[in-house]
């Protein structure tokens, strides 16, 4: 797995439409993708996963993917006594109904590409430019606005790679994280 540091500017990532108005009133950098969801934010302060797995080699079931995502991110915030779940009906991680990790992935020929983020010290604001994931009013939250201070990102990244190798099971050697 792929945990990467956050990005050093903001990007915003799509899938498939985007507003050219909002790009050009803030001058921000759009990247097309093709993973699965809709717009999504990526900037400072955020955590990307991208694990790549054949799921040959576990499931072949997406749905079971998606969870399993979702359940390391759960994981993760329980540590820091966040009290996270998932939201019938809608992918991703949530507390007190607001959106702290999404999901967008690719999957050709059961390998997995693209993965998770969860929000840590993220500046939530550029997250009122957009429709998180596509979805109408979704409100989002972060770590450090429900800790009331930012968090150690190697520290997040480790509880992350914990709550992964309790969900994947892989061993030692099969589980390759860039911390």
């Amino acid at each position: 797995m792929t945990i990467a540091k956050s990005h050093q500017k903001p990007l915003f990532f799509l899938c498939f439409l985007y507003s050219r108005s909002v790009s050009q009133k803030k001058k921000l950098e759009f990247v097309r993708t093709n993973r699965g969801g809709d717009i999504t934010f990526h900037g400072p302060g955020h955590l990307v996963g991208y694990p790549i797995l054949n799921l040959n080699n576990f499931k072949k079931n997406i749905s079971w993917f998606m969870r399993t995502l979702e359940n390391i991110l759960i994981e993760c915030l329980n540590t820091y006594n966040i009290d996270a779940y998932q939201k019938k009906g809608l992918t991703g991680v949530w507390v007190n109904d607001e959106k702290i990790g999404a999901q967008g992935v690719k999957i050709s020929r059961w390998v997995t590409m693209h993965g998770f983020s969860l929000n840590i010290n993220t500046d939530l604001s550029f997250f009122d430019m957009i429709v998180p994931c596509g979805i109408a009013n979704c409100k989002v939250t972060s770590m450090e606005k429900l800790l009331g201070a930012p968090l150690n990102m190697q520290e997040v990244k480790l509880n992350i790679v914990k709550a992964f190798n309790e969900n994947i099971h892989l061993s030692d050697r099969e589980l390759i994280a860039c911390l």
